[in-house]
């Protein structure tokens, strides 16, 4: 009698999870395709588990490999596989990630809405591998988002981005004698061929280690090889994730994976004890980021009851490292690829800098004098955004413009679409023309609104630390231009491939000259 009560138990329980399995793969996909349909939306039909992931994965494998042609038209090149079925079955149109679809919103005033309302529209989790490398508040929701934004919100007020001021322009100094050092090593004439590329990305790191750790920069320097290596290895898994519980495969790349973030994890812990314990002793003095985010944390709990956990820090500098240097280095070597091949806008900027600064040394305040340079920045972000799409995903229905969309959809915003957009930007969408933002953004986007032009994202949501950004980036430009023309040089390769941002896949070689 108790067997055959046991094997109804068993028998129960594996019909409800057999239901549960056959409404996750195959019932609910298969729903929401319908109500796709209904929308006016089309996209390939759906295959059991995968959707379209292998052949995302194997297009993005075959366009990682190449070269193209030297052209800002790069959409096709980056996201090969959303380009084609954008292309095949236009703006409303979806795809399969994994039993999920996700379908793509152009619409500028659509865009403004779902960025503004984050509690509707919340990032899809789990997403364990994008999550292991950047953590902290890019995946955090609700009332946890709110409060660590509050705690870490003064970490990147201007009065303690102007503090770093120094370190930033120190660090671009060290680059820049390397440069002038290559210069003259080859004496050919005060020129050299140089693949500029690891030496601003090296760069990129070195300010965020010093204004992220100070005291602690050797640690703050192995924490970013190991964050490099860790972005390199998620592209790798990213052929083999289209496999379900591809990420648990024993396979070297997921090995080295895990390893490095248990090593990485045990580095930061040590860093932010060392440093928690200082700061209770009253013997830290240090304006680092992660001193001002530590100090932030203990007034909310001495205030509030409640503030971060020392994992939810060492999450938020993993974020630092994530964020604070791949966007930058890409916004700096962009620029110069921009200014490389447009030997006029070079010019100007330089002329500007010049105005403003001579050959001195910067000060903080000249730098929002820099109007033009300002505009390169901003046409190179649009060109070559940070992040080329944003995901959301709705958890219950949910109403935007004149769709109840249902729980479960994915919602892609593809930010580098909506730049290069000739029906938003003009015909020349893909040229390079700074004086688009002559006027500011409101200007560039001809009255469109702030959904055009998301290099940042948009809404409470926007990137914490794009001043920090913006103003690295300026005293790179600011620097190199005072010191340097350039030229793009006969060996360079034109790749611009997504991972974390969008590294130049084969560096960027161009020939400098000392001016």
């Amino acid at each position: 009698m108790v067997a055959v009560v046991m094997i109804a138990i068993v028998v129960a329980l594996i019909g409800k999870w057999g239901l549960k399995v056959l409404n996750w793969a195959w019932l609910k996909p298969k729903k929401l395709e319908k109500w796709l349909i209904d929308q006016g939306y089309k996209g390939n039909s759906y295959k059991v588990l995968i959707g379209d992931m292998k052949e995302l994965a194997t297009m993005a494998k075959g366009a990682k490999s190449k070269q193209i042609p030297i052209s800002h038209d790069i959409i096709s090149h980056c996201l090969p596989f959303d380009h084609h079925i954008i292309t095949k079955y236009g703006k409303k149109s979806y795809i399969w990630f994994g039993p999920n679809p996700r379908m793509y919103i152009t619409d500028p005033e659509l865009i403004k809405k779902i960025l503004s309302r984050p509690n509707d529209f919340q990032k899809p989790h789990p997403e364990p591998i994008r999550d292991s490398i950047t953590g902290g508040l890019l995946i955090s929701e609700g009332h946890k988002w709110i409060k660590h934004r509050q705690i870490i919100n003064p970490a990147f007020h201007l009065d303690n981005i102007k503090s770093m001021f120094s370190v930033i322009c120190s660090s671009c100094n060290d680059m820049i004698k390397r440069w002038e050092l290559l210069v003259m090593a080859a004496g050919t004439g005060g020129s050299v061929e140089v693949d500029v590329w690891p030496y601003i990305d090296n760069l990129a790191g070195d300010v965020i280690s010093r204004t992220a750790f100070g005291s602690c920069y050797e640690e703050g320097q192995r924490i970013f090889r190991m964050q490099k290596e860790q972005i390199n290895l998620v592209l790798q898994l990213l052929f083999t994730i289209y496999l379900p519980g591809g990420r648990f495969i024993p396979t070297r790349a997921n090995k080295k994976f895990y390893g490095n973030r248990n090593k990485q994890r045990i580095l930061l812990m040590s860093i932010t004890n060392k440093r928690k314990k200082a700061i209770e002793m009253g013997d830290d003095s240090s304006n680092d980021l992660l001193g001002i985010l530590l100090k932030s944390n203990a007034k909310e709990i001495e205030e509030d009851g409640v503030g971060m956990s020392i994992e939810d820090v060492i999450e938020e500098c993993k974020l630092f490292y994530a964020a604070g240097s791949e966007t930058t280095s890409n916004l700096i070597v962009w620029t110069m690829v921009c200014l490389s091949l447009d030997q006029e806008w070079q010019t100007k900027a330089r002329e500007e800098i010049l105005e403003v600064f001579g050959t001195q040394e910067l000060h903080f305040e000249g730098l929002k004098h820099l109007k033009i340079v300002t505009m390169v920045l901003n046409e190179v972000l649009r060109l070559y955004p940070p992040a080329i799409m944003v995901i959301r995903a709705t958890h219950k229905e949910t109403q935007l413009g004149d769709m109840m969309i249902p729980p479960g959809v994915h919602i892609t915003i593809p930010i580098i679409n909506v730049h290069h957009d000739p029906e938003i930007w003009g015909e020349d969408a893909t040229r390079f023309k700074p004086e688009r933002f002559a006027e500011g953004v409101a200007g560039a986007t001809k009255g469109k609104g702030s959904g055009c032009f998301l290099p940042f994202g948009g809404g409470p949501r926007v990137c914490i630390g794009q001043n920090f950004a913006m103003v690295e980036a300026k005293v790179a430009i600011v620097k190199i231009l005072q010191r340097f023309s350039f030229e793009i040089s006969s060996s360079y390769k034109h790749s611009p491939f997504p991972t974390f941002t969008i590294p130049p896949q084969f560096g960027v070689h161009l020939v400098l000259r000392k001016i």
